[in-house]
């Protein structure tokens, strides 16, 4: 089930929400679990089991964490082996069987064909987060498995996250309050969040699909430019759009989650990028591998060997490809650069910044896109090299209609520019917008125009699904 379904707005949704302010407290986390165990199974029955294996076997390795202290560090070991296994076994058992049969030149190993559990990466980091915590003693054990249980699988962050940290959430779990100015701000973010998917994401999503489904060879310059702009606009207000629905709903039912971007693409590096985009995903690979690792505090060449590890892992982590991981490797060699003379001169040049961690971010995209490293490089190829390419079988307006430009207008100024333009002449523009008229009736239009949108089409991909 994805928040942009017809299903979810016009019938879960209202189920739950008339639920939670029916029944007593002391029952909202029951219906709560409940809820988020159904919007699971719903795509995927069979991996319900697999989400209540998740939930007991974390929740009973800190229950002996907390019973058998000596021996905390062997149960952490059992909880990592535990999670990476599992994470492993649905996620990337194929991969290594196809590099095993690549360099045997040989299928020596059938492949499993093991179907991909929607969300398994996000409610795994999470369930190891509550692990790792704990073992450090940021909380103590919890006794209640139903409350272990609602933090591991709460629908609105189920699938794709913002992943969520047990410290962030565990009061609120608990102890958290309905009120009327947090449902009506959380329907706010959600419907920003659903216009943001809706009308921008799937729009560029359509032309994108269509460009990239076709043989590099028969594209030209411009129409490879076309694609990569427009599937770097289609990611982030795709997840970002995903995470303020997740926010929003989080909201409705009393709880505040953390914000998961904040504008990544005005960044004049790609260190700045990593602080603005899939926020909760940095602090995650932060706090579990690279401060574990030694963070700085073991030299510079330890340091850059650090930020080499947590970039290809969470360039894996995103896929079983190589091409995800040379992205991930892509990402942590821009780093090491920036600390070079060359990330002195873009902190004091701002513009030679931004255009270099664009173009950077953008090539990115077109191998995480791809998923193919030789598809990329002739997308790449085509782009930097367009006076080679000037003719192939499609126009750039076989793709590209009066939506598209449209939505794209709206994309660039919402992407970061208006938003600086209000800080620095306006400050106070945001806060008076919210509640006001004006805020009522966009929202009532973007409702409506989201509606009439999946009403009319199907088209409904979502990027983040995948992982």
């Amino acid at each position: 089930m994805v928040f942009s379904s017809m299903f979810f707005l016009w019938v879960f949704l209202p189920i739950v929400l008339i639920l939670s302010r029916l029944i007593p407290k002391k029952g909202q986390n029951i219906l709560l679990l409940l809820a988020s165990l159904i919007f699971y199974a719903w795509g995927e029955p069979k991996y319900i089991l697999l989400m209540l294996l998740a939930i007991a076997g974390n929740y009973l390795v800190v229950i002996l964490m907390d019973r058998f202290t000596r021996a905390k560090k062997f149960y952490l070991i059992v909880a990592i082996v535990f999670n990476v296994g599992m994470l492993g076994i649905f996620k990337y058992t194929d991969f290594f069987i196809g590099l095993i049969n690549d360099i045997a030149k040989n299928q020596v190993i059938e492949p499993k064909n093991i179907a991909l559990p929607i969300g398994i990466s996000f409610f795994t980091f999470q369930a190891m987060s509550y692990v790792f915590d704990y073992y450090r003693g940021e909380y103590k054990a919890e006794k209640n498995p139903l409350n272990v249980a609602l933090y591991i699988s709460f629908f609105p962050q189920l699938i794709a996250g913002p992943i969520v940290k047990y410290r962030d959430i565990r009061t609120q779990i608990s102890e958290r309050s309905m009120t009327s100015e947090k449902t009506v701000e959380g329907i706010r973010r959600f419907i920003y969040g659903l216009g943001k998917k809706v009308l921008i994401a799937n729009t560029f999503a359509s032309v994108v699909d269509g460009i990239y489904a076709n043989d590099p060879i028969h594209l030209t310059g411009s129409l490879s430019w076309v694609a990569a702009v427009l599937y770097m606009l289609q990611i982030y207000y795709d997840f970002s759009g995903y995470s303020d629905m997740a926010i929003g709903l989080g909201k409705m039912f009393g709880f505040d989650i953390l914000e998961n971007f904040n504008y990544p693409y005005i960044s004049t590096s790609i260190r700045e990028f990593w602080r603005r985009w899939h926020i909760s995903l940095g602090s995650w690979f932060r706090d579990y591998v690279y401060i574990p690792l030694g963070g700085n505090r073991k030299g510079e060449a330890r340091t850059c060997l650090n930020l080499m590890i947590v970039f290809a892992v969470t360039g894996f982590w995103h896929g079983a490809a190589l091409a995800f991981l040379f992205w991930g490797i892509f990402h942590g060699a821009l780093q090491l650069l920036e600390r070079t003379p060359w990330g002195k001169l873009i902190a004091k040049v701002k513009p030679l910044g931004w255009i270099y961690t664009t173009l950077a971010v953008m090539i990115g995209w077109i191998l995480f896109r791809t998923e193919s490293v030789g598809y990329s490089l002739e997308i790449i190829k085509r782009m930097f090299m367009p006076w080679k390419f000037t003719s192939g079988m499609y126009s750039m307006w076989e793709f590209v209609g009066a939506r598209t430009v449209i939505a794209f207008v709206f994309a660039i100024i919402l992407s970061g520019p208006l938003q600086l333009l209000l800080k620095k002449f306006c400050p106070k523009v945001m806060e008076k917008l919210k509640g006001s008229v004006l805020d009522l009736i966009l929202c009532v239009g973007l409702l409506v125009l989201s509606i009439l949108t999946l009403s009319a089409n199907t088209y409904n991909p979502f990027i983040y699904f995948r992982f």
